[in-house]
């Protein structure tokens, strides 16, 4: 007959290698798709471009109020912080509500990047472009600069048309980027004729080609004491431990863009402390929203 401290030892072994199995189990993490709220074929760059979208809290279709709109550059990896942002802050009674809609191009991390310094750039730069291809990884003469001037027709002729043909926005248009992004949203405060009247100019990259963008956006602003644009606001940003190339072209775009005072533009500029090209995008990002849609 087995005596019962041998049965309680039995069952004991028999938990602890059963619990050891059970918890021993790991999960498999869930897959967290972002899915873009329409597709977009441009016939203009020759690109595909993924569109995601987010709407305030008071957004009905039942009523005829319209809203500003702020597209965001590679969407899919800004889109998701610009929207939990703006939805804080709007919660909180702290900016206007607006319809953010984030653009990207590019099934992953390689053709991402070629359509972006393709769609960004407002000059060639083919030097840039092979140590480019060798820094990422992409087959020699893939890469392509200079596209900007197209992009913009893509969003002025097919994007925003699609946009404002189903959802309630109006002609309350902002455009927001980082990095090459900045440079792109630059290059449309300057050519974009009052299309847009809200830029996020956030780490922008005005050092690209020997800063040719930048000594051309320097001129015009010398030379024209006037601008003859709808009323504008301008958010301009770097990180303080950002390189050598990315501060001094933002404070020289930002200080002779202040100096000329233009009477319908309202320009601020900051550098961000302690903060480096990748870690202050949740810093700008939180304050362009802020400044672009101040509640009044």
């Amino acid at each position: 007959m087995i005596s019962k401290t041998k049965i309680y030892l039995l069952y004991t072994i028999l938990f602890m290698v059963f619990s050891n199995f059970l918890f021993g189990q790991k999960l498999e993490p869930k897959k967290r798709l972002l899915e873009p709220d329409h597709v977009l074929h441009s016939n203009i760059t020759g690109n595909e471009y993924q569109l995601y979208i987010s709407f305030p809290a008071s957004y009905s279709t039942k009523d005829t109020l319209s809203y500003p709109v702020l597209y965001v550059l590679d969407g899919a990896y800004f889109f998701p912080t610009f929207n939990q942002i703006n939805r804080r802050l709007s919660a909180m009674g702290m900016i206007q509500d607006v319809v953010i809609v984030g653009i990207h191009s590019g099934n992953d991390r390689k053709s991402w990047y070629t359509n972006r310094h393709l769609d960004y750039t407002p000059n060639s730069d083919v030097l840039d472009d092979r140590q480019a291809e060798k820094e990422f990884g992409i087959p020699e003469g893939k890469l392509i600069s200079g596209g900007a001037e197209k992009f913009l027709q893509c969003i002025k002729n097919e994007i925003t048309p699609l946009i404002e043909k189903h959802y309630k926005i109006n002609q309350n248009r902002g455009i927001a980027g980082h990095s090459f992004g900045g440079l792109f949203a630059s290059f449309c405060l300057v050519n974009s004729d009052g299309y847009f009247n809200r830029f996020g100019l956030n780490s922008p990259s005005l050092w690209w080609d020997n800063e040719n963008f930048l000594k051309e956006a320097v001129q015009k602003f010398k030379t024209n004491k006037t601008w003859e644009i709808p009323p504008s606001v301008i958010f301009i940003s770097v990180g303080e431990k950002e390189s050598a190339m990315e501060i001094p072209t933002m404070v020289r775009f930002s200080q002779h863009l202040q100096d000329i005072n233009y009477e319908n533009i309202e320009l601020s500029w900051q550098i961000f402390e302690h903060e480096s090209h990748m870690t202050v995008m949740p810093s700008s990002m939180s304050r362009t929203l802020t400044v672009l849609y101040a509640n009044e």
